[in-house]
Formats: structure tokens, sequence, C-alpha cells
């Protein structure tokens, strides 16, 4: 039996695993990087071994490190999570060659599946239906749009939608570096794009012994850059019929291969309802936790049982019972371009409630760094229907507590409460056609509570007394009236600006507004909390100051404040035509050719800046001349920084 297990990953997963380990009294041994050494995956392992460097491919993508950190640390077993080397075979291959028991498939299913090509190829011989590969060499007009996919990963990384036939030379070169810079392995292929189709997933478990089970369906389909925002199980609204069919799809995949373990295998479900084979994933996804809270059961369990010889019970799975809903939170703000965030995470506090459930590889006090994926947590929900885990899920994101960098959490939020969404018309392009509405401002008059709320507490933080009970008193032993004071705060991450003027009163009390004009009375007023009474409503604020912003919670929303932006827009203090890091990172790549002194068209991607796995096109603001290129390859940049200027002919000035 196992009794230590090295977890050749970081973050949530890893502590995810660690959870079942401890449970079954397994050992558990992290790997870090350096800039991973204090976090929660190494804080709550038993043991840890060091992987010199920052950059996954130094650190977790090294597999000999990993295997020696694994042998170095008397581990017995190996489990790699997800991303970073859990569908390579040669890792695997390595893992079992050191005497290390490999909590995966066998080597040669990964092999198979683990080149996209290679599976369609393996899957149309067992009569599984497939979307028509398309060589983009030979590609034409009649062919887009077209989807680049990476052969040897997932996750989005490497994928690119193509509908002009002019963008696709650059399209792959950018799809085949990023798959390089994720999987080692820079193969991309090319098939059809099809809109408004379904992401639907079947989660498959397989034992030595013949057993393979179809544990029910996912929907997976509302994304942002190829990467997956909200699941659900089951996949809501197909008919039996087409259920049915994924799932024997589903089992005959892993019986062509031989399959072991856990595994999952995506479907596209054309908006008429035909399924195509899309890829099967040899590992456990990130969305495991719905099918889990769905079935009852523990999968990472249930993978080292398998693992350790163990059939599946002949009695087969359990039955299913009500509907799990999973939504995954994000440092980054979707108006901008879903551009990731860093920082310290002063506060993640989701609600304990039944049926409420919380992965995360952080707690409040860690730091969201720029060389990972900016996954800060999944929330899960279940309960008996849909429509009631949907409501529960909606509901611990608004009341939860993060503090930080910009989150998707607003995003969230107003997604699962879409009339879409609740009506279960999904598809991939939900978030092409609803961004706008969904990243829209907030309510002004609730902004401005909210600021008011801040206001307050800030005026308590500094007022003369307080009394036993903790009320404030302000300023009641002076004879004067005191002077209107003005609080102005700037709103995140929409920038819309709030000036607030309160003055106290002579029986220690607080008047907000012009004399009282804004119709807000101060029901009480704390440091950490204020009551407000406006239009008849009484609302209940927790403020906390910290970093030189204010975060206030309410029971409907939260709100993050600051008397300045955090980073002042770098725009309004640069030449017109300065291109700018939008966040910290990595120079991956120029442009071929630039160099001061070319010409550039507006909108011509200059540089590509990588930031947390993801590679962003930082684009020529006007046409003009590149009058200046401070950008190199390899350069690491902070927020703000100039990386190169475009000057247009028409604004230089005659010498």
């Amino acid at each position: 039996m196992i009794t230590s297990l090295l977890v050749a990953n970081r973050g949530e997963i890893a502590c995810r695993i660690f959870r079942t380990c401890r449970a079954l009294g397994i050992a558990t041994v992290a790997v870090y990087a350096d800039a991973d050494a204090g976090a929660l995956h190494v804080r709550e392992a038993d043991t840890a071994v060091r992987l010199p460097g920052a950059a996954p491919a130094d650190t977790y993508l090294r597999g000999d490190l990993v295997v020696a950190a694994a042998l170095a640390a008397g581990a017995d077993a190996v489990h790699p999570g997800y991303g970073f080397l859990s569908e390579n075979a040669g890792f695997a291959a390595a893992v079992q060659e050191a005497g290390l028991r490999w909590i995966g498939p066998p080597v040669q299913a990964i092999e198979l599946m683990a080149s996209k090509t290679r599976a369609k190829e393996l899957m149309a011989a067992a009569g599984v239906p497939l979307l028509a590969p398309v060589d983009p060499a030979a590609a034409t007009a009649e062919d887009l749009p077209l989807l680049l996919k990476a052969a040897a990963g997932g996750g989005g990384r490497g994928m690119r939608v193509v509908r002009e036939l002019a963008d696709l030379p650059g399209e792959l070169t950018a799809a085949g570096a990023e798959a390089l810079s994720a999987f080692g392995d820079g193969e991309v292929f090319a098939e059809p794009y099809v809109e408004r189709g379904r992401h639907v997933e079947v989660q498959v478990m397989a034992d030595e012994h013949d057993g393979v089970w179809a544990l029910g369906t996912r929907d997976c389909s509302l994304q942002r850059r190829h990467q997956k925002v909200i699941e659900e199980a089951p996949a809501p609204g197909l008919p039996d019929g087409l259920r049915e069919r994924l799932h024997e799809a589903a089992v005959a995949a892993a019986r062509a291969v031989g399959y072991r373990g856990a595994g999952t295998v995506e479907f596209l479900v054309a908006p008429g309802g035909r399924p195509y084979f899309l890829e099967m994933n040899t590992r456990l996804q990130v969305e495991h936790p719905v099918t889990e809270e769905v079935f009852g059961l523990d999968l990472v369990a249930l993978q080292l049982r398998i693992a350790e010889g163990e059939p599946l019970p002949a009695s087969g799975p359990p039955s299913p019972a009500g509907h799990a809903v999973e939504a995954r939170l994000y440092a980054e703000d979707p108006a901008r371009d879903w551009q990731p965030q860093t920082g310290a995470l002063l506060s993640l506090d989701v609600p304990e409630e039944p049926g409420v459930r919380l992965d995360t590889g952080y707690t409040g006090g860690d730091t969201i760094g720029v060389h990972y994926d900016p996954m800060i947590a999944k929330v899960i929900a279940r309960a008996p229907t849909r429509a009631e885990a949907v409501r529960l899920l909606a509901r611990a994101l608004e009341r939860a507590r993060v503090h930080g960098p910009v989150t998707n959490r607003d995003l969230l939020v107003r997604s699962l409460r879409h009339p879409d969404f609740v009506g279960g018309r999904l598809d991939t392009g939900f978030y092409d056609r609803h961004l706008p509405a969904l990243t829209a401002a907030r309510d002004e008059a609730s902004a401005r509570l909210a600021a008011t709320a801040a206001a307050v507490a800030e005026a308590a933080r500094n007022a003369t007394s307080t009394t036993r009970g903790g009320f404030t008193r302000f300023g009641a032993w002076r004879n004067l009236p005191s002077q209107p004071q003005l609080r102005r705060y700037r709103s995140e991450p929409d920038g819309a600006d709030h000036d607030i003027t309160y003055r106290p009163t002579r029986g220690g009390g607080l008047t907000v507004g012009d004399i009282g004009t804004d119709g807000v009375r101060v029901v009480s007023a704390g440091r950490a909390r204020v009551t407000l009474e406006h239009a008849g409503v009484t609302r209940h604020f927790d403020v906390l100051p910290a970093d030189g912003k204010v975060y206030v919670d309410t029971a409907s929303g939260a709100y993050t404040f600051t008397a300045l932006p955090r980073f002042t827009d770098p725009a309004d203090r640069t030449e017109p035509g300065s291109l700018l890091a939008p966040m910290p990172g990595t120079v991956v790549r120029l442009a071929d050719g630039l160099a001061e002194g070319a010409a550039v068209e507006a909108g011509q991607p200059l540089i590509w800046l990588e930031a947390m796995k993801m590679e962003h096109r930082i684009l020529a603001p006007a046409s003009g001349t590149l009058t200046a290129l401070h950008a190199a390859p390899g350069l690491q940049v902070e927020v703000g920084a100039l990386l190169a200027v475009v000057t247009d002919p028409a604004e230089e000035q005659p010498a």
C-alpha cells in the first residue's frame, strides 16, 4: 500500500490531494519553486522539497528534479495533479523506472491520448464522431473559422480562433510558441470552429481488472480564452439518448487505450445536438468536484485505490443525486481583457454553509505572484436541483470576503444570475455576447452608499472618544458646529469617483452629505462596521482599510475604494503613442523585424508579454513610426513600464 505520496504540482490541486491523503493515513510530500516557498501547499505537507528557481520550465516542469525529490523525501508514489507534467508520458515512465508508484494511467495510454492528433485517429477507428481536421497549409476561406489547438496539452493554452485567412500564419506562430512554453511541445493542429457549441464532457474511472465507469456528464461551456470559468454536473438539458451516447463513447475511448485511473473524455455538442470528440484528458480535471458532489465519491481516493491494484466495486457506481455547480475565482479583471492581477491576498473567506465547498491553494495573507495561473479558488455548491445549486453558489460568492487584487467575483455572480445561464441556454460564446453587460459599472447609488460607509468608518477611526457600548462620539466637546469634512474615493475597477461630505453634530453624532440632503442617516458608526439608513432601508457595512485601499462588504456585494488608484494610470503621465505594460510579466517575443524606425499599423501586434502562464499581445495604438523600443525577449517588466513609442506622423511637429 502507498505510505507516502509526493504531489508533483502546486496550489489548489496539491492541497486537494493532501486532504484525501490525510483521510487515508498517507504521508504527504510537496515540491515548491522559490516563488512558492511560503505557499499553502508547502505549509500543509508533511515534508517539502525545494525546486530551485521560479519559472515553471526550471521547476515544476523538470521531471528529473521531481523524481529526485520523491526519492530524497522517501515517497513511494507520485500524483501529478493537473497541468504541468500530468500528461507527460516521459515523466510517468521516469517515475516508474525509479521504483515509484504512478498515480495515473499507463504510459502507453498517455502517449496515445496526449497527442490530440493521434487521439483523434484512434477515436475515428473506434467509431467516435470527429470534426474533420484541416491542414493549415492548405486552408482556404471556405474552411473558416478555424480553431488552432496545442497537440500536447489543454487548459486553453495554445488555442486560437482564426476568422481571417490573413491572420492564420501569425496565429499559428503564436499558438505554437505558447504551446511550447506551456507543454514543451510546439505542435499545433487545426479543426473547424463550431459557433455556439456546448462543451460537454464525461468523467471516466477505470481499473486494471477491466472495470470502466462513466460518472455522468459535466457542462463546461462558460469559458474565457478557451479556459473554463463555470462548470456543472450533470450537463443540463441533454436528451437521454444523447447522454447515453456520450457515456458509451467515453467508455469506448477508455477501453480503446487500456485506460486506468481517472480521465475525462471531452465533446463538442453542435447546436443541432450532434456530438464530436475533442480530446481525452489523461488526468484529474480542475472541475472534478462537481462530479464528486453529485455521486458522493472522492475521486482522488479512487485514484489511489486503483493505483494500489484494487478493483472498482462490482456493484457499479453509486446513483447520482442532485446538482452541483463550480465557479473558478480568478485574480483577473474581466473588463480589461481578463488581465491577470497580482499582489497580497488580504482576506479569503467564503461562508461555511451546508452545500458549499471551497477548494483553494491560498489563505488570507498569501501573495498572488506572476509565475503561475491566476486561479485563487474554486467555490462549489450542491443542492437537490439545478436552480437551488445556482442560487446557493451565487449567494455564497456574493457574501464572500475577498480582499486584495481585483477578481472576477462580480462576473461570476452576474453570470450565475444571467437569464441565459439560469435557463440552461449555454454555449462557448456566452462571454463573447454578454461580457459588456456582465462587466458594466454597478448601480451608482449603491456604490455611493458603500463609499459613504467608508467615509463614516474613517471618521470613526479618527474620532476623539468611544462610548462603553463601542459607539463612536464625534467631536461632542466642540461649542461650534464642525466644518464639513470631505473624503474622496475612487472605486475599483470601474474608476468611478465619489465625493462624500460629513460633519459631527453637537450631540456626538454624524451628519452625512450637505446637512443631510443625501437622505442618509448614520444609525451607528464603528471603526470596522457601519450601519446606514437610506430611503427607509437599514443596511450594514463591514469596512476594512488596508494597503491604501478600503474594502467595503455588504449583504449584496463588495466594493473596493482608494483615495487614488493603486497604480496611477501610466497613460496620464506619458506621451501619446506610448506602449505600456498592462501587468507585470516577461517579454517573450517581438514582431518580426520590429526595430526603431519601423512603420507599424494601428492594431498590429508588436510585443508579446507572458504573465501567469498566458500570453498577452501589446498592439500598436495608431499607425505611424516606432520611435523608441525598450522591450526585448526575456525582459521582465513591472506594470506601467514603457515598452515602446509609436509616433503618428500627423502629430509630429515641424522642425
